[in-house]
């Protein structure tokens, strides 16, 4: 009886979340997660539409509602664009994350004006601006945001600096993002460690091994677990849930 009472109080049963770049990997997984706690799903996605397609359809196979929408997140307008089709389909939005990202190797010497922009276009710029449309929506529902984060913008890592930058303005802007709107919507990240999945080149695990100290990589599973509990964590807001094994230690 206990445990069926915790179950139902975790539900997600008539909240909507959006997810960015959630056609493929971990994107992916977190709405097939949070579809499976009951929220309804939009899966963004930029031009993996044979993929997002695919990820509504094992939505609807759960009951749940699902919609695919293309937007290109480069873009404010586009980005106003989705949220407002949310809306219009779904009436309201409960959870959104800030998934979509890219990474990309630049050293100090191969980091050309092309590759800075990219990463902070993409991995800190749509973010805020994805915060900022959904803002309304969130306000009126008592909503979340969980922004995806990363350890290499904790730990600084030379061979990807632009890409260490943008997160660590993740960090940065997911404060400022609580601070401004508390108290109707709570704000988080999360800074993945090394996450392997399924056809992953095996040196990956392997290198990860000598430098985490649970002597593993993650899983996608390890990633949802902490989605679902900042989602009902409601007295937790502005912080950085380190999900890495113990890497930055």
């Amino acid at each position: 009886m206990m445990e069926e009472s915790k179950k139902s109080e975790g539900s997600l049963k008539g909240r909507v979340a959006l997810v960015t770049g959630a056609g493929k990997r971990l994107g992916r997984a977190v709405a097939l997660r949070l579809a499976e706690e009951g929220a309804d799903v939009v899966i963004h996605y930029r031009s993996s539409r044979a993929e997002a397609e695919s990820a509504v359809a094992e939505i609807q196979k759960l009951g749940r509602r699902g919609a695919a929408i293309s937007a290109d997140l480069g873009s404010v307008t586009e980005i106003k664009k989705l949220f407002d089709e949310t809306a219009r389909q779904f009436g309201r939005l409960d959870i959104l994350v800030n998934s979509a990202a890219n990474f990309l190797p630049a050293s100090i010497i191969s980091t050309t004006e092309e590759i800075w922009d990219a990463s902070l276009d993409t991995n800190l710029r749509a973010p805020f601006f994805c915060a900022q449309a959904a803002a309304p929506l969130l306000r009126r529902c008592k909503g979340v945001i969980i922004n995806f984060a990363d350890a290499g913008g904790l730990l600084g890592w030379t061979g990807y600096i632009p890409h260490s930058v943008s997160k660590a303005g993740v960090v940065m802007l997911t404060r400022v993002l609580a601070k401004a709107m508390a108290p109707d919507v709570r704000v988080n990240a999360i800074a993945p460690g090394t996450i392997t999945m399924a056809g992953d080149p095996p040196e990956w695990e392997r290198d990860f091994i000598k430098i985490a100290a649970l002597q593993r990589s993650g899983r996608p599973a390890d990633i949802c677990d902490a989605v679902i509990y900042l989602v009902n964590a409601q007295f937790v807001t502005g912080q950085v849930l380190s999900v890495d094994g113990g890497r930055t230690l």
